[in-house]
């Protein structure tokens, strides 16, 4: 699987006309592209950013929905008025998908490790963190993803409420320091934001 991501920046007073539009059309517009998966939309409302990521069965669905459907989504963020900057990941290790909505809390880290255990961090990740996060109050679901020309990692876990999501920012932390160290990385980023649409198709 491959997956996009967009992360978009601007003005928080703003921020909210563009998740309307995205809300509105994202899922309509992404589902009828062939190997569509799934489309999550996540958001800093304090801060004003925006996550989004789409899911694809195959590389070459990946680029012909982006070739079909990136004006439209320049166009949905605009209202934002900010920076936007487009990833192409290979999805290397994920939980089955679960259900969120409103409420829910997303965690998101970026870490580098050398190109070489790029391999390495998706089975650390798949035998030894998702067994114990899995088991967490609240799990809906996780992902890594990488990008395995440069070793660079995006981490994502969604739990379905904001009780849940704060009791599971000690556990987590702990084993994302061991795994870090373990593979002899280095963590780039931690942010959270919230769930704002959770569409993912079971395969």
């Amino acid at each position: 699987m491959f997956v996009r991501t967009v992360y978009a920046t601007g003005h928080p007073d703003r921020i909210d006309r563009t998740l309307d539009g995205l809300r509105v059309e994202a899922v309509g517009l992404l589902s009828p592209q062939p190997g569509y998966i799934g489309y999550g939309l996540y958001a800093d409302r304090t801060v004003g950013k925006i996550v989004m990521s789409s899911w694809w069965a195959s590389a070459q669905a990946e680029r012909d929905s982006d070739q079909e459907l990136g004006e439209r989504r320049a166009e949905l963020l605009a209202p934002l008025a900010g920076t936007v900057t487009t990833e192409v990941w290979e999805a290397v290790a994920v939980a089955p998908p679960g259900e969120a909505g409103p409420g829910a809390g997303f965690r998101l880290s970026r870490a580098d490790v050398d190109p070489a255990k790029v391999d390495a961090a998706a089975e650390s990740f798949r035998d030894r963190v998702l067994p114990v996060v899995e088991k967490m109050p609240g799990f809906v679901t996780a992902a890594m993803l990488a990008d395995r020309t440069t070793g660079r990692l995006s981490v994502g876990a969604i739990y379905a409420d904001q009780e849940t999501f704060a009791a599971s920012r000690g556990p987590t932390a702990d084993s994302r320091a061991q795994a870090v160290a373990a593979l002899g990385g280095t963590l780039r980023s931690l942010e959270e934001f919230e769930v704002v649409l959770l569409d993912r198709r079971k395969r």
